[in-house]
């Protein structure tokens, strides 16, 4: 019986490093890696030793005939990854071709232990620090202006994701590690540079793109950053208002799918979960009984993956507003292995938008083809105006979330490129000495297992520097490899 990847997949590669037989993909030296939905198990290869299970950070991976309700769905998703492929490069059981053997890097045995900070705690920041501390004999420390460590695995994966957040545990244990500091509730400053060798900074992106629409810092209108703070615990973020009937998110991601569940889902299905106290006790008592999902183009081609719309649409209460015949002829016309397919057996409703919502079971509305071009309200949003295919429509909506994506914030002291909401930065590397890391390296693209492939590029840089002898002087007195 074969494996199966399942919804949870963090794709940071754990389980291609241990499958023995190579029939996991795509690996980190494939082009399709980082950019497909998760990784795959090919099951006419694989010979069910289970090892990927086991390496597995979040509990993704189990025997396909053993899965059962909407997760039954991925037996079929991981033999479609590889059908029409030609994967029969060898004799059996081994049909995927090895990559060649690569050694990317060559450390001297005298070399110098380095004294390395991380500023962020979140996975780009804890796969550095995982690096540093398995691969060299760096001393490393930790910092986090939060109280409490984790980054987007603590405040960004939703709570009823729990076993995405497992992957916390994972790097929890670092934090013990004899070679590294955690300091928390710290801002980093400027004088990180004369402490350390290097200084790693995984800051992620935390600041909404904005949409650039006529209306969009009314009151009520959030950025879903706020939101999936406030519902995560997150010690910035006040309580969010959730007295409107119709909520509008601006924006058709994973984030967006998150925020759409959590705010019309039944409040006990969530009690076991890591949510704030609060947050459950004030969903009990909300009257927001229907949230709509703007997407600015069709289902072929929305921006969520596969596995979110998968769980949504298992879970019932989602509706496709069928104003444009363009999304029918999407969906009929999918293919299995495409994302409008997944939309077949939805509900398509034609839907006045200038009425409350119906009464009864909360429900998620996803509108393709529709792009906001104003919001409107005097002392607060009132409704979003959306273009159509046969003219603009105003959507009555008491809040509106903007989850359009992310950018990052310029870092004290470096570089910063407002276009791309980025550090400047070749592999890595800022300048000798400073490095960044995730988001606030690459742009807001990639889940947290993409996090692993970039740390390990930036350490990379960072040691071709430390071995070059690059690296600045900072403390009288240090020698570092490479100084005289």
């Amino acid at each position: 019986m074969a494996f199966a990847i399942t919804q949870t997949c963090c794709a940071d590669a754990s389980c291609v490093s241990v499958c023995p037989v190579n029939c996991i993909h795509p690996t980190p030296d494939e082009p399709d890696f980082g950019h497909t939905d998760m990784l795959y198990v090919d099951p006419e290869t694989c010979i069910d030793c289970g090892a990927c299970a086991d390496a597995c950070p979040v509990d993704a991976i189990f025997p396909a005939g053993a899965l059962t309700g909407p997760l039954r769905a991925y037996e079929d998703i991981n033999a479609e990854y590889y059908a029409g492929r030609d994967v029969l490069a060898s004799v059996a059981p081994n049909f995927h071709q090895w990559a060649p053997p690569s050694f990317t890097r060559i450390l001297p045995s005298d070399f110098t232990p380095l004294d390395v900070a991380v500023v962020g705690s979140g996975p780009a920041g804890m796969y550095a620090v995982e690096d540093l501390l398995l691969h060299t004999n760096s001393r490393v420390t930790l910092i986090d202006r939060l109280p409490v460590p984790g980054g987007l695995i603590r405040y960004g994966v939703a709570p009823d994701h729990p076993s995405t957040k497992k992957i916390g545990e994972t790097f929890a244990r670092f934090r013990d590690h004899p070679r590294l500091r955690l300091r928390l509730g710290v801002h980093a400053g400027p004088e990180l540079a004369g402490r350390h060798d290097a200084v790693i900074y995984a800051v992620g992106a935390t600041e909404a793109r904005r949409l650039g629409v006529p209306g969009e810092d009314l009151p009520g209108s959030l950025p879903a950053a706020t939101v999936v703070g406030w519902y995560n615990g997150h010690p910035d973020v006040a309580a969010v208002d959730l007295s409107a009937e119709r909520v509008v998110v601006v924006g058709a991601g994973n984030v967006a799918l998150d925020i759409a569940r959590i705010l019309t889902a039944d409040p006990d299905s969530l009690a076991g979960t890591s949510i704030a106290p609060a947050v459950l006790e004030r969903l009990r008592s909300c009257k927001v009984r229907e949230v709509v999902v703007l997407a600015r183009h069709g289902p072929e081609t929305a921006a969520y993956t596969r596995p979110e719309l998968l769980a949504l649409a298992a879970r019932g209460g989602l509706v496709v507003d069928a104003h444009d015949s363009r999304i029918a002829a999407a969906v009929d016309a999918a293919t299995a292995g495409e994302k409008a397919a997944l939309l077949r057996g939805v509900p398509r409703e034609a839907i006045d938008w200038s009425a409350p919502p119906p009464d009864g079971t909360r429900r998620v509305v996803l509108r393709f083809h529709s792009a906001p071009i104003a919001f409107r309200g005097d002392t607060e949003v009132r409704g979003v105006v959306v273009s159509g295919p046969v003219g603009d429509v105003e959507i009555a909506a008491g809040r509106v979330v903007r989850a359009a994506g992310f950018r990052g914030a310029p870092v004290p002291g470096l570089p910063f490129d407002e276009d791309t909401g980025t550090v400047p930065n070749v592999a890595g590397r800022v300048a000798p000495g400073t490095y960044v890391a995730g988001w606030i390296k690459r742009g807001p693209a990639g889940g947290i297992g993409a996090n692993k492939t970039c740390a390990r590029e930036t350490v990379g840089t960072l040691l071709e520097d430390a071995v070059a002898g690059r690296l600045p002087l900072r403390r009288k007195g240090k020698r570092l490899l490479g100084r005289a």
